[in-house]
């Protein structure tokens, strides 16, 4: 019997998105007796995670993303498609795809989560989200843009305004944004810049709850309070953004600060996909799933990562990636354990901890009861993400950037570009 054949026969899993859930699927379905069609608008995997660091000048692109096929290679039972879907028929069990459409056995929903503005259409239209490498980029060229201008403008409130960066969000990429803007301004630009006055230059990072970081302990929280505030950056609480039109941002209660620059890292919601479906959703416009990641009224369909309400002690899981590779695993399990007439298992989250940096030589780290912080913490962060990173040349790069970066206090990416 050739391949072919062998192809045609065997149930057909369709998986949407190669991000973390979907990558994961993918993998743990190498050698399952199905053909799998993974599909991405984009021919790479990107490691989110990082893309702070692109925007902020660390690193390229290319050093956190990985082309799709590289990872899978070899992997006999799966073809790639890069294509958009932008309608899926579940009663036919079919999807419409940019270019054609695919019937399927089983599917692998993992579309991922797309920028929440909570309606505010004015910071929609003129901030700055950071889910993709275009909007990455994006941020590098107009921060570095602002310095240039900065450095030939002699009205002092433009100039102020021009060097004003309104960070919103203070989870762990508000965070880590804020920490990088302030080594790439201090550490780097000041050489760069040596006519600027950089007591012009304000990075404040606004939160409208009363901690950041809410998923650590809160003496951690106090912690990474306090460490921003030594880099120069201005923590605020109960600051909530209501208006920004390019050149003011406007909070709730009426303040306005001159700024030219409002990076969104406040909200996250399903990915616009799910709103076709026509299923119950639940927080953040995530899909409603049953505790074994099936939609109840297609249990062929699995949703899972950002695009899944899953909840545990009565609390949906968080959208990160350790949740998202759990739960691409789980996915394909259970698709395993369908095709030998058995039944699905339950997800179970199994929480390894959460990190996130500040900057240079201080991080903060929950894992199981112990919390670190500090130097120890920042170690154990570069090392969990230098390995995370798909292919090893992308690890071999990161590391030798981040090396050179802290030795010499360079950032290699100083680009206005036209990506």
């Amino acid at each position: 019997m050739s391949k072919e054949t062998h192809a045609k026969e065997n149930p057909h899993v369709v998986i949407i998105g190669a991000g973390f859930a979907g990558l994961q699927a993918a993998r743990d379905l190498d050698n399952a007796p199905v053909q799998v069609t993974l599909i991405d608008k984009q021919n790479y995997h990107l490691f989110q995670p990082l893309l702070y660091q692109v925007a902020t000048a660390g690193l390229s692109p290319e050093d956190i993303a990985h082309p799709v096929r590289a990872i899978l290679r070899g992997q006999d039972n799966l073809n790639f498609r890069n294509t958009e879907v932008i309608d899926v028929k579940l009663t036919e069990q079919r999807l419409v795809t940019k270019t054609g459409e695919l019937h399927y056995d089983y599917l692998i929903i993992a579309a991922g989560g797309t920028h929440n503005f909570f309606g505010l259409r004015s910071v929609a239209a003129h901030s700055f989200g950071l889910k993709t490498i275009e909007e990455a980029v994006s941020i590098r060229n107009h921060v570095l843009e602002r310095f240039e201008l900065a450095n030939q403008e002699n009205d002092a409130d433009k100039r102020r305004a021009m060097l004003t960066f309104v960070v919103v969000g203070g989870g762990p990429t508000g965070v880590e944004s804020a920490g990088a803007l302030s080594e790439l301004f201090y550490k780097v630009l000041t050489k760069d810049y040596p006519r600027l006055n950089f007591k012009e230059v304000r990075i404040l990072l606004l939160e409208a709850g009363q901690n950041l970081l809410p998923a650590v302990p809160e003496d951690l929280q106090e912690f990474t309070t306090e460490t921003l505030w030594k880099k120069h950056v201005e923590v605020r609480f109960g600051a909530m953004v209501t208006d920004f039109d390019g050149e003011r941002v406007t909070l709730k209660g009426g303040e306005i600060i001159p700024a030219q620059t409002l990076i969104w890292a406040a909200g996250v919601r399903a990915a616009g996909l799910i709103d076709m479906l026509g299923v119950n959703q639940g927080s953040l416009a995530r899909a409603i799933v049953t505790p074994t990641l099936q939609l109840s009224e297609h249990p062929e369909v699995f949703v899972i990562g950002d695009a899944a309400h899953c909840e545990e002690n009565g609390k949906p899981l968080p959208m990160n990636a350790l949740v998202a590779l759990q739960q691409g695993s789980a996915a394909a399990s259970n698709i395993w354990r369908l095709l030998q007439d058995d039944k699905c298992e339950p997800f179970i989250f199994h929480d390894l901890g959460s990190m996130a940096t500040i900057g240079r030589n201080s991080a903060v780290a929950k894992i199981g009861s112990l919390k670190i912080k500090g130097l120890i913490a920042w170690l154990l962060w570069t090392g969990v993400h230098i390995v995370r990173l798909a292919g090893f040349r992308n690890r071999l790069f990161v590391f030798w950037k981040w090396f050179w970066d802290y030795i010499f206090y360079e950032r290699a990416v100083r680009l206005i570009t036209k990506e």
